[in-house]
């Protein structure tokens, strides 16, 4: 539950530190454990949020806003995103409480927040380590914790069959309403034991990307002077242009990626990301 309390306290801080620039009242006080509703029997058999146009809320979505000294630009539109990276997950000591958009936060509800996507929309996300996939409506900012791109509600996370470690390696992919992707099909009940924990083989630390070989290979060298192992050289080429991308890998785990993403911030080597072949 640290890990819970750790990924899942600061999507509704976003509102009380950047109350000004969202125009939104004070955050409710979220109620105590025993005001939050039993599970549903069967999580797996909760569909889907089925993606359809909404308007731009009028809540959370400033032009930009800060948290804990860190600025964040809202994305003017969502078309086209797709990110890969860890999710993580926020239950019962938020059901209830108020969310970005000014709605209460149920974490029975196929949902999720997210630090830049403007809210309300619609992503997919699918956990890259045992293949299950889920789409979510992201009314809600955050996650706020190093490493994390995406908080999602109880039931998304427990279909996704993450609930025990409290993590997982994911892909974010929004989806557009209106457009084939976003087609949800009906949902199939599966069974709710746990799929045997597993990380895809081919997840990397990207630490930076150069069109100069040169200095691709000068970070390189860094990280490895510092100790760092297992750091590759993976040029790519699209048309007549090349990039030299410098990664680190594959990732055993979300812990080891926890532990190199601070080695890297530590060497003041920012906006590291995970990139896969």
């Amino acid at each position: 539950m640290a890990r819970l309390r750790g990924a899942a306290i600061v999507p509704l801080l976003a509102i009380t530190l950047a109350i000004a620039a969202c125009s939104a009242p004070p955050r409710k006080t979220a109620p105590p454990p025993a005001a939050v509703p039993p599970p549903p029997r069967d999580p797996a058999s909760i569909p889907d949020a089925v993606p359809r146009i909404e308007p731009r809320s009028l809540r959370g979505n400033p032009p930009f806003y800060e948290v804990f000294g860190k600025r964040y630009t809202v994305l003017a539109t969502a078309e086209g995103y797709v990110e890969r990276g860890v999710a993580s997950w926020y239950g019962p000591g938020f059901h209830a409480a108020q969310t970005s958009t000014g709605e209460p936060y149920d974490m029975y509800a196929m949902t999720a927040a997210h630090k830049t996507l403007p809210l309300p929309c619609y992503a997919r996300v699918t956990n890259l380590g045992n293949g299950r996939s889920v789409v979510v409506r992201v009314n809600d900012r955050g996650p706020f914790v190093a490493g994390r791109i995406i908080d999602l509600s109880w039931t998304a996370a427990s279909r996704l069959d993450m609930l025990r470690d409290g993590t997982a390696f994911v892909e974010v992919e929004v989806l557009t309403p209106g457009t084939p992707a976003a087609v949800v099909p009906a949902p199939i009940a599966v069974p709710p034991a746990p799929l045997a924990a597993g990380v895809p083989g081919n997840l990397y630390l990207q630490a930076g990307a150069f069109a100069d070989a040169g200095n691709a290979r000068r970070l390189a060298d860094r990280l490895r002077a510092a100790g760092i192992e297992n750091v590759l050289l993976a040029p790519t080429t699209s048309g007549d242009r090349t990039l030299h991308r410098v990664r680190i890998g594959p990732l055993a785990s979300v812990a080891a990626f926890d532990a190199l993403s601070a080695r890297l911030a530590d060497l003041g080597i920012t906006g590291a990301r995970i990139s896969s072949d």
